[in-house]
């Protein structure tokens, strides 16, 4: 498997969950600004949507959509427990984390990060994503993880995506439960590795 991606995007979710579940893979640096391989190669020729993450399998079908790739790699290694099996409510119940952290979390820091966001707009994104993360910090109140005591693929998501808070003028620091999560998941060898392998640390 080859896993594309761009240091610290939401890429570095699925490089966690794959170095999680003890899978082979290669990961192939795809910037997002200049969408040029190492080789050379253009990646809109390997994703013509441009962006990351892109896990291509060993017969070449490609997986878009970081949600969807963290499940498919979760089911590769069922006995890792990184999701709870197909067709259980707790298996609905990760989905639901993965579309909140997607939709709520993911995409409400996008604007963040375009310099051509006026500064109002940016000031009612923030406040909108600190109500979404203080509602997280009261989810995690008295859990290990977002599913409780089981570490799961949507675990690394979130960790992803409140890395990019202090980027962005979104200071999360007042939240207890989720700061301790984040310590939590940053402490664990498949993160740490994922995040060498990136530049990160």
């Amino acid at each position: 498997m080859k896993l594309y991606y761009s240091p610290g995007a939401c890429s570095l979710s699925p490089h966690i969950t794959l170095h999680e579940s003890g899978l082979k893979f290669e990961h192939l640096l795809a910037p997002t600004k200049t969408h040029r391989l190492e080789d050379g190669t253009d990646y809109y020729s390997i994703n013509p949507l441009g962006y990351v993450p892109l896990l291509e399998l060993s017969d070449g079908t490609r997986l878009i959509e970081g949600p969807a790739i963290v499940q498919y790699i979760a089911d590769q290694v069922p006995d890792k427990q990184l999701a709870p099996p197909n067709g259980t409510v707790a298996r609905a119940q990760l989905q639901s984390w993965l579309n909140f952290i997607g939709t709520e979390l993911h995409k409400g820091f996008s604007p963040l990060f375009n310099p051509a966001t006026p500064a109002e707009y940016k000031a009612t994104t923030i406040d909108k994503l600190l109500s979404r993360l203080k509602w997280v910090d009261g989810e995690l109140a008295g859990k290990s993880y977002l599913m409780g005591d089981q570490f799961s693929v949507a675990d690394p998501y979130l960790f992803t995506v409140t890395n990019w808070a202090p980027k962005v003028g979104v200071d999360i620091s007042g939240l207890a439960n989720l700061a301790a999560f984040r310590e939590r998941i940053a402490a664990r060898p498949a993160v740490q590795t994922a995040m060498k392998e990136e530049g990160l640390i």
